[in-house]
């Protein structure tokens, strides 16, 4: 399909009502899957944050990093252990998982983002006490130093905001219970800090297409789901399995202040564009 210059501009107009929307205004996005592990999908995520902060709007990162921390753990001869989904973490696995998020994953997703001509900063959720945290314990389950986030404190990223900063934050948070450090699921921490930022809107970037009616057909999108016909859903057993906690983040987020929450297929380069500068817009929105 040819794609001429009249082609071009029209795309541009159409972006502006978005840019001017949204000018000033912050996003919360969660970065990880495939956008993280596939070179021309990063690079497609990166330059879509580059772009979105060139034009006026602000942009946080929240990243994981499990395929990270358990090639990690393999190499140090530890088993990876998961327990309803979350990753069982006892001492030796904070430590590395603490090792990982922090510093390798956290730098290198800075040092790429800056490479590309961004001008982003590392952060933690230790840092300036963003991430204050207590013990998972839930129905008796014991999930190791997996923590649950008591309070969020938003000053270091304000600060980096302010400074002209892709602020990038990893999810180790202070526990609050105990001298330790919690394993927090990535997720939830952005659902939490975008509330704390009051944020327009959260994007969680996944490896599927969005919230499908019929899990193994990607033609059956839902593309928009309002509060109250969440637990029908659940009910139904649409909403089932992995995409349980993340509906219930963006249900947090949505019914605390932010006004649009997404789950985008990380799959697809430059969904963050589509999503945010045009009329199509991709994935499932929960608002």
């Amino acid at each position: 399909m040819d794609f001429n210059h009249s082609d071009r501009a029209q795309v541009l107009v159409e972006a502006l009502p978005y840019i001017q929307r949204y000018y000033g205004k912050t996003i919360v996005v969660k970065y990880g899957g495939n956008a993280m592990v596939s070179d021309e999908l990063r690079k497609a995520v990166i330059s879509d944050i580059i772009l979105l902060k060139l034009v006026g709007i602000n942009v946080v990162v929240v990243h994981g990093g499990g395929p990270e921390i358990s090639e990690m753990l393999k190499k140090t001869g530890k088993e990876s252990r998961f327990v309803n989904g979350l990753r069982y973490t006892d001492e030796e696995t904070m430590d590395i998982v603490q090792m990982v998020l922090c510093g390798k994953v956290n730098k290198d997703l800075v040092a790429t983002i800056n490479r590309a001509g961004g001008n982003a900063v590392g952060l933690c959720g230790l840092d300036g006490g963003m991430l204050k945290a207590v013990r998972r314990m839930e129905n008796n389950v014991d999930y190791g130093l997996v923590g649950d986030i008591v309070s969020v404190e938003p000053k270091a990223i304000l600060d980096a905001i302010e400074n002209g900063f892709i602020p990038v934050i990893s999810t180790v948070a202070q526990g609050e219970d105990a001298e330790t450090s919690y394993n927090i699921n990535a997720d939830t921490a952005a659902a939490k800090i975008a509330i704390a930022l009051g944020a327009e809107k959260l994007i969680l970037l996944t490896d599927i297409r969005g919230l499908l009616r019929d899990r193994n057909d990607e033609e059956t999108l839902i593309s928009q789901v309002r509060l109250p016909e969440v637990p029908v859903l659940i009910k139904d057993g649409v909403i089932a399995g992995g995409m349980i906690p993340k509906v219930d983040c963006c249900v947090d987020a949505a019914r605390n202040g932010v006004k649009r929450t997404h789950i985008l297929d990380g799959r697809i380069p430059h969904s963050i564009l589509i999503e945010v500068l045009s009329h199509a817009g991709i994935g499932t929105m929960i608002c």
